[in-house]
Protein backbone atom coordinates (compact mmCIF):
# COMPACT_ATOMS: atom_id res chain seq x y z
CA UNK A 1 0.00 0.00 0.00
CA UNK A 2 1.63 3.67 -0.54
CA UNK A 3 2.15 5.85 2.71
CA UNK A 4 -0.47 8.80 3.03
CA UNK A 5 -1.09 11.26 5.10
CA UNK A 6 -3.74 12.57 7.36
CA UNK A 7 -3.41 15.94 5.82
CA UNK A 8 -6.30 18.38 4.33
CA UNK A 9 -6.81 21.89 3.32
CA UNK A 10 -7.79 22.67 6.42
CA UNK A 11 -4.31 21.84 7.38
CA UNK A 12 -2.97 24.90 4.79
CA UNK A 13 -0.66 27.12 6.73
CA UNK A 14 -0.11 30.89 6.00
CA UNK A 15 0.83 31.45 3.26
CA UNK A 16 1.27 35.27 3.33
CA UNK A 17 4.95 36.46 1.23
CA UNK A 18 4.56 33.93 -0.93
CA UNK A 19 3.87 34.23 -4.53
CA UNK A 20 2.30 31.12 -6.74
CA UNK A 21 1.88 31.08 -10.12
CA UNK A 22 -0.68 28.87 -10.86
CA UNK A 23 -1.62 27.76 -14.73
CA UNK A 24 -5.54 27.25 -16.23
CA UNK A 25 -6.26 29.18 -13.24
CA UNK A 26 -9.50 30.28 -14.82
CA UNK A 27 -11.56 26.99 -14.65
CA UNK A 28 -11.57 23.20 -12.84
CA UNK A 29 -8.79 22.82 -10.62
CA UNK A 30 -7.31 26.27 -11.45
CA UNK A 31 -9.97 28.23 -9.48
CA UNK A 32 -10.20 25.97 -6.61
CA UNK A 33 -6.03 25.90 -6.12
CA UNK A 34 -6.26 29.65 -6.30
CA UNK A 35 -9.06 30.04 -4.14
CA UNK A 36 -7.59 28.19 -1.41
CA UNK A 37 -4.17 29.50 -1.65
CA UNK A 38 -5.93 33.41 -1.49
CA UNK A 39 -7.33 32.88 1.54
CA UNK A 40 -4.12 31.81 2.66
CA UNK A 41 -2.87 34.97 2.36
CA UNK A 42 -0.88 34.11 -0.93
CA UNK A 43 -0.61 36.37 -4.19
CA UNK A 44 -1.19 34.04 -7.15
CA UNK A 45 -0.64 35.01 -10.67
CA UNK A 46 -3.46 33.78 -12.41
CA UNK A 47 -2.01 32.31 -16.00
CA UNK A 48 -4.94 32.19 -18.12
CA UNK A 49 -5.69 31.68 -21.95
CA UNK A 50 -9.06 34.28 -21.94
CA UNK A 51 -8.13 37.25 -19.56
CA UNK A 52 -12.11 38.02 -19.37
CA UNK A 53 -13.01 34.53 -17.77
CA UNK A 54 -10.01 35.35 -15.54
CA UNK A 55 -10.75 38.53 -14.71
CA UNK A 56 -14.57 37.62 -13.72
CA UNK A 57 -13.04 34.27 -11.82
CA UNK A 58 -11.11 36.58 -9.53
CA UNK A 59 -14.08 39.25 -9.38
CA UNK A 60 -15.63 36.42 -7.94
CA UNK A 61 -12.93 35.32 -5.26
CA UNK A 62 -12.26 38.53 -4.42
CA UNK A 63 -16.06 38.72 -3.31
CA UNK A 64 -15.52 35.63 -0.84
CA UNK A 65 -11.99 37.04 -0.13
CA UNK A 66 -11.87 40.40 -0.43
CA UNK A 67 -8.57 41.03 0.81
CA UNK A 68 -7.52 38.16 -1.95
CA UNK A 69 -4.06 39.74 -4.01
CA UNK A 70 -4.96 38.05 -7.29
CA UNK A 71 -3.63 39.15 -10.52
CA UNK A 72 -4.93 37.82 -14.39
CA UNK A 73 -2.31 37.62 -16.76
CA UNK A 74 -2.37 35.78 -20.31
CA UNK A 75 -0.75 32.92 -21.47
CA UNK A 76 -1.51 30.10 -24.30
CA UNK A 77 0.85 27.32 -23.20
CA UNK A 78 0.24 26.04 -27.08
CA UNK A 79 2.13 29.45 -28.11
CA UNK A 80 5.39 29.80 -26.99
CA UNK A 81 5.38 33.58 -27.68
CA UNK A 82 3.24 33.63 -25.35
CA UNK A 83 4.59 31.98 -22.99
CA UNK A 84 7.76 34.10 -23.14
CA UNK A 85 5.35 37.63 -23.19
CA UNK A 86 3.60 35.74 -19.75
CA UNK A 87 7.75 35.12 -17.85
CA UNK A 88 8.76 38.65 -18.88
CA UNK A 89 8.80 39.85 -14.84
CA UNK A 90 7.01 37.21 -12.88
CA UNK A 91 9.46 36.56 -9.86
CA UNK A 92 7.24 33.32 -8.03
CA UNK A 93 7.92 31.25 -5.33
CA UNK A 94 5.77 28.36 -6.75
CA UNK A 95 5.24 26.98 -9.98
CA UNK A 96 1.94 25.37 -10.07
CA UNK A 97 1.82 23.50 -13.66
CA UNK A 98 -1.88 22.81 -13.62
CA UNK A 99 -3.40 24.05 -17.31
CA UNK A 100 -4.10 21.95 -19.82
CA UNK A 101 -6.01 20.59 -22.47
CA UNK A 102 -8.06 17.31 -23.00
CA UNK A 103 -9.52 14.63 -25.32
CA UNK A 104 -9.79 17.85 -28.57
CA UNK A 105 -9.71 16.91 -32.14
CA UNK A 106 -6.14 16.57 -33.68
CA UNK A 107 -4.43 19.79 -34.13
CA UNK A 108 -0.51 20.59 -34.22
CA UNK A 109 1.18 23.45 -32.39
CA UNK A 110 3.31 25.79 -34.52
CA UNK A 111 6.07 23.73 -34.23
CA UNK A 112 4.22 20.85 -35.54
CA UNK A 113 3.73 19.09 -32.21
CA UNK A 114 0.29 17.50 -31.56
CA UNK A 115 -1.96 20.23 -29.52
CA UNK A 116 -2.44 18.24 -26.16
CA UNK A 117 1.27 17.33 -25.99
CA UNK A 118 2.43 20.93 -27.06
CA UNK A 119 0.18 22.58 -24.57
CA UNK A 120 0.57 20.07 -21.79
CA UNK A 121 3.92 19.67 -21.41
CA UNK A 122 5.83 21.81 -23.96
CA UNK A 123 4.41 24.76 -22.73
CA UNK A 124 4.83 24.24 -19.14
CA UNK A 125 8.51 22.85 -19.84
CA UNK A 126 9.52 26.40 -21.35
CA UNK A 127 7.71 27.93 -18.73
CA UNK A 128 9.38 26.49 -16.04
CA UNK A 129 12.60 26.72 -18.25
CA UNK A 130 12.20 31.00 -18.23
CA UNK A 131 11.05 31.22 -14.52
CA UNK A 132 13.64 28.70 -12.52
CA UNK A 133 16.39 31.27 -12.14
CA UNK A 134 13.84 33.30 -10.34
CA UNK A 135 12.67 30.34 -8.44
CA UNK A 136 15.85 29.86 -7.17
CA UNK A 137 15.48 32.88 -5.31
CA UNK A 138 12.06 32.04 -4.08
CA UNK A 139 10.90 30.97 -0.22
CA UNK A 140 10.25 27.40 -0.50
CA UNK A 141 10.47 27.36 -3.99
CA UNK A 142 8.91 24.65 -5.74
CA UNK A 143 7.62 23.33 -9.15
CA UNK A 144 4.19 21.20 -9.04
CA UNK A 145 3.47 19.36 -12.30
CA UNK A 146 0.14 18.21 -12.19
CA UNK A 147 -0.14 15.09 -13.85
CA UNK A 148 -2.75 11.66 -13.95
CA UNK A 149 -2.87 8.27 -13.10
CA UNK A 150 -3.54 7.73 -17.33
CA UNK A 151 -0.07 8.11 -17.21
CA UNK A 152 0.27 4.41 -17.69
CA UNK A 153 -1.80 4.56 -21.14
CA UNK A 154 0.53 6.79 -22.34
CA UNK A 155 2.66 5.55 -25.44
CA UNK A 156 5.15 8.68 -26.35
CA UNK A 157 7.10 7.99 -29.51
CA UNK A 158 9.30 10.85 -30.07
CA UNK A 159 9.75 10.28 -33.63
CA UNK A 160 6.12 11.41 -34.17
CA UNK A 161 5.06 14.04 -31.72
CA UNK A 162 3.03 15.34 -34.74
CA UNK A 163 1.02 11.91 -33.68
CA UNK A 164 0.28 11.52 -37.69
CA UNK A 165 0.98 7.86 -37.28
CA UNK A 166 -2.17 7.37 -35.11
CA UNK A 167 -4.46 9.70 -33.12
CA UNK A 168 -7.21 9.15 -30.92
CA UNK A 169 -7.87 12.14 -28.32
CA UNK A 170 -7.87 9.53 -25.22
CA UNK A 171 -4.48 8.44 -25.88
CA UNK A 172 -3.04 11.84 -26.98
CA UNK A 173 -4.10 13.04 -23.30
CA UNK A 174 -2.74 10.50 -21.68
CA UNK A 175 0.38 10.88 -23.91
CA UNK A 176 0.70 14.44 -22.34
CA UNK A 177 0.17 13.27 -18.91
CA UNK A 178 2.86 10.18 -19.59
CA UNK A 179 5.63 13.47 -20.56
CA UNK A 180 4.25 15.55 -17.80
CA UNK A 181 5.46 12.44 -15.36
CA UNK A 182 9.18 12.35 -16.99
CA UNK A 183 9.80 16.04 -17.08
CA UNK A 184 8.51 16.26 -13.16
CA UNK A 185 10.82 13.41 -12.57
CA UNK A 186 13.85 14.56 -15.18
CA UNK A 187 13.48 17.69 -13.61
CA UNK A 188 13.71 16.44 -9.80
CA UNK A 189 16.93 14.46 -10.76
CA UNK A 190 18.89 17.88 -12.54
CA UNK A 191 17.61 19.75 -9.39
CA UNK A 192 19.23 17.65 -6.79
CA UNK A 193 22.29 17.06 -8.95
CA UNK A 194 22.67 20.63 -8.78
CA UNK A 195 22.00 21.05 -5.57
CA UNK A 196 19.28 23.72 -6.44
CA UNK A 197 16.97 24.56 -3.39
CA UNK A 198 13.88 23.97 -5.68
CA UNK A 199 11.75 20.95 -5.50
CA UNK A 200 9.97 19.30 -8.58
CA UNK A 201 7.40 17.12 -7.39
CA UNK A 202 4.59 15.70 -9.13
CA UNK A 203 1.06 15.53 -8.19
CA UNK A 204 -2.41 14.64 -9.68
CA UNK A 205 -5.72 15.13 -8.44
CA UNK A 206 -7.97 11.31 -9.03
CA UNK A 207 -10.63 11.90 -10.85
CA UNK A 208 -11.74 15.39 -10.05
CA UNK A 209 -15.42 16.84 -11.54
CA UNK A 210 -13.87 19.15 -13.70
CA UNK A 211 -14.78 19.99 -17.30
CA UNK A 212 -11.60 18.88 -18.97
CA UNK A 213 -13.78 16.79 -21.83
CA UNK A 214 -15.82 19.02 -22.76
CA UNK A 215 -14.29 18.74 -26.46
CA UNK A 216 -14.31 15.04 -26.18
CA UNK A 217 -16.57 13.23 -28.89
CA UNK A 218 -20.29 12.76 -27.12
CA UNK A 219 -19.98 8.80 -26.71
CA UNK A 220 -16.77 9.67 -24.79
CA UNK A 221 -18.83 12.73 -22.59
CA UNK A 222 -21.54 10.06 -21.94
CA UNK A 223 -18.60 7.80 -20.42
CA UNK A 224 -16.97 10.30 -18.43
CA UNK A 225 -20.54 11.78 -17.27
CA UNK A 226 -21.42 8.05 -15.55
CA UNK A 227 -18.00 7.72 -13.91
CA UNK A 228 -18.35 11.06 -12.50
CA UNK A 229 -21.99 10.12 -10.86
CA UNK A 230 -19.76 7.01 -9.27
CA UNK A 231 -16.45 8.07 -8.50
CA UNK A 232 -15.53 11.92 -9.45
CA UNK A 233 -14.44 13.54 -6.45
CA UNK A 234 -16.17 17.49 -5.76
CA UNK A 235 -13.17 19.78 -6.86
CA UNK A 236 -12.04 21.50 -3.66
CA UNK A 237 -11.41 18.10 -2.22
CA UNK A 238 -9.21 16.67 -5.04
CA UNK A 239 -7.22 19.60 -5.21
CA UNK A 240 -6.03 18.36 -1.79
CA UNK A 241 -2.44 16.39 -3.23
CA UNK A 242 -1.65 19.56 -5.17
CA UNK A 243 -2.18 21.86 -2.44
CA UNK A 244 0.07 19.53 -0.22
CA UNK A 245 3.11 19.36 -2.84
CA UNK A 246 3.03 23.27 -3.26
CA UNK A 247 2.86 24.34 0.14
CA UNK A 248 4.76 22.02 2.50
CA UNK A 249 8.34 21.13 2.37
CA UNK A 250 7.94 17.49 3.38
CA UNK A 251 6.35 16.57 0.71
CA UNK A 252 8.35 14.05 -1.25
CA UNK A 253 9.98 14.33 -4.51
CA UNK A 254 9.91 11.76 -6.99
CA UNK A 255 6.55 10.14 -5.46
CA UNK A 256 3.05 10.81 -7.50
CA UNK A 257 1.62 12.30 -5.03
CA UNK A 258 -2.56 11.33 -5.42
CA UNK A 259 -5.95 11.60 -3.37
CA UNK A 260 -5.50 8.22 -1.90
CA UNK A 261 -8.89 5.68 -2.76
CA UNK A 262 -11.92 6.66 -4.74
CA UNK A 263 -14.81 7.09 -2.54
CA UNK A 264 -13.21 8.31 0.50
CA UNK A 265 -12.10 11.99 1.67
CA UNK A 266 -8.73 12.91 -0.36
CA UNK A 267 -5.31 12.33 1.95
CA UNK A 268 -1.91 13.31 -0.21
CA UNK A 269 -1.02 9.53 -0.68
CA UNK A 270 2.80 9.04 -1.81
CA UNK A 271 2.64 6.05 -5.26
CA UNK A 272 5.42 4.79 -7.07
CA UNK A 273 5.77 5.23 -10.64
CA UNK A 274 5.46 2.14 -13.32
CA UNK A 275 5.74 1.54 -16.92
CA UNK A 276 7.62 4.19 -19.43
CA UNK A 277 7.64 6.65 -16.34
CA UNK A 278 10.33 4.90 -14.90
CA UNK A 279 12.53 4.97 -18.22
CA UNK A 280 15.85 7.21 -17.73
CA UNK A 281 16.69 6.73 -20.88
CA UNK A 282 13.02 7.91 -22.35
CA UNK A 283 13.18 11.04 -19.99
CA UNK A 284 16.49 12.60 -21.09
CA UNK A 285 15.47 12.20 -25.19
CA UNK A 286 12.33 13.81 -23.92
CA UNK A 287 14.39 16.46 -22.25
CA UNK A 288 16.35 17.03 -25.32
CA UNK A 289 13.55 17.08 -27.51
CA UNK A 290 11.70 19.83 -25.86
CA UNK A 291 14.46 22.14 -25.31
CA UNK A 292 15.45 21.75 -29.07
CA UNK A 293 11.44 22.70 -29.77
CA UNK A 294 10.85 25.42 -27.76
CA UNK A 295 14.15 26.76 -27.58
CA UNK A 296 14.22 26.60 -23.82
CA UNK A 297 17.31 24.88 -22.20
CA UNK A 298 16.87 24.18 -18.76
CA UNK A 299 20.30 24.18 -16.51
CA UNK A 300 19.48 24.31 -12.89
CA UNK A 301 22.04 26.71 -11.39
CA UNK A 302 24.19 25.70 -8.91
CA UNK A 303 23.05 28.09 -5.63
CA UNK A 304 26.27 30.07 -4.31
CA UNK A 305 28.16 29.05 -1.27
Amino acid sequence: MPDTTTWSVADLGDQTGRTFVVTGASSGLGVAITRHLAARGARVIMAVRDTGKGDLVRGRLRAEHPRADLEVRHVDLLDLDTVRRFADGVTPDVLVNNGGIGTVPRRLSPQGVESQLATNHLGHFALTGLLLDRLTAGRDPAVVTVASGLYRLGRLDLDDLAAERRYSPGGAYATSKLANVLFGLELDRRLRAAGSPVRSLLAHPGMAKTDLDRSAPPSARVVGTLLGLVLRQPIDDAVTPILYAATETSAPTGRHIGPGRPLRRARPTFETFSGAATDPDLATRLWSRSAELTGVDIAPAVPRR
